[in-house]
């Protein structure tokens, strides 16, 4: 019986590296797989060392698919991290890993599903948000979408420029971002999730990305809102 593509370890090289935040860096890779994913799923990542010792970890894809044969993952340095820590420290372009997936089909979107989208990510949850309003960008505009950010400081903010970018040159798109930890900050709540809304309108799909404590918390704002939990897709992320 042949092996589902989705078990399957595929070869893979580093393209590119860039630095993303202080803690994050884009990692472009080329891979059987960079043709074969919808926004918002993830990969496993398998590192295999000289005497056989191995180590994975999942990522969410950042990027859309865009013909190009590769696909971009964006990592965060974690302390004691295996695979984080090497890619930090040591991948180099060139490189070879395995990938395994894609993985993810409920917390995925492209263009013909629909919208308006409502998008709330906290942290490095908004990598998988990322790749939807990218792919929306590649010839879905006319769906209305908010993205509700929710992060410690702008500088951990992960492709900001981007986002604020896209905001203020595209009508159909709305940025909400919550700095926590900084003069000033909130957190995200029931005015911020109102805020998005009024941009949106009624939202038919909702995508949700974090930690434990962000998505139950940013869940039930949106519900409270009179957003019909049905359409709530999440992904968590930690303990």
């Amino acid at each position: 019986m042949t092996e589902p593509v989705v078990f399957r370890w595929h070869q893979a090289e580093i393209t590119a590296i860039a630095p993303v935040t202080p803690h994050v860096k884009s990692v472009r890779l080329r891979c059987g797989l960079a043709e074969q994913y919808r926004a918002g799923q993830h990969v496993d990542v398998r590192l295999t060392a000289e005497d056989g010792y191995q180590a994975q970890r999942s990522y969410s894809i950042a990027s859309a698919p865009d013909g190009s044969g590769t696909l971009e993952l964006m990592i965060e340095g974690l302390p004691d991290g295996e695979v984080s820590g090497w890619f930090s420290d040591c991948a180099e372009v060139g490189d070879r890993v395995e990938l395994r997936g894609p993985i993810g089909g409920s917390f995925s979107w492209d263009g013909p599903d629909g919208g308006p989208l409502l998008l709330a990510a906290g942290g490095s949850g908004v990598v998988p948000l990322l790749a939807m309003l990218r792919r929306r960008a590649q010839g879905w505009r006319e769906i209305p979408a908010a993205l509700i950010y929710s992060t410690r400081t702008r500088a951990e903010a992960i492709a900001v420029a981007e986002l604020e970018r896209l905001a203020a040159t595209d009508p159909g798109v709305s940025l909400h971002l919550a700095i926590t930890r900084e003069a000033g900050g909130r957190r995200i709540d029931a005015a911020l999730v109102a805020a998005a809304l009024a941009r949106t309108g009624p939202p038919g799909k909702v995508f949700i990305c974090g930690s434990n404590r962000f998505v139950a918390a940013a869940s039930d704002l949106i519900v409270a809102a009179g957003v019909a939990p049905g359409l709530i897709r999440t992904e968590r992320f930690g303990a």
